[in-house]
């Protein structure tokens, strides 16, 4: 009953920026790698606006 409400639901869904930051240390290779993102987040990496804005 509530299956094409989920589907219209999850079509519809706006991925955050924590969330584009987690899937960014998750797809991490390595420790060094896992700590260079870590870093990257940090500065800002996911906060910026788009360009053009």
């Amino acid at each position: 009953m509530f299956g094409p409400l989920k589907k219209v639901a999850r079509a519809l869904h706006v991925v955050t920026p924590e969330e584009r930051e987690l899937h960014y240390l998750n797809t991490a290779g390595d420790r060094v790698e896992l700590e260079y993102r870590q870093r990257e987040i940090d500065r800002g990496l996911f906060r910026r606006p788009p360009y053009g804005l």
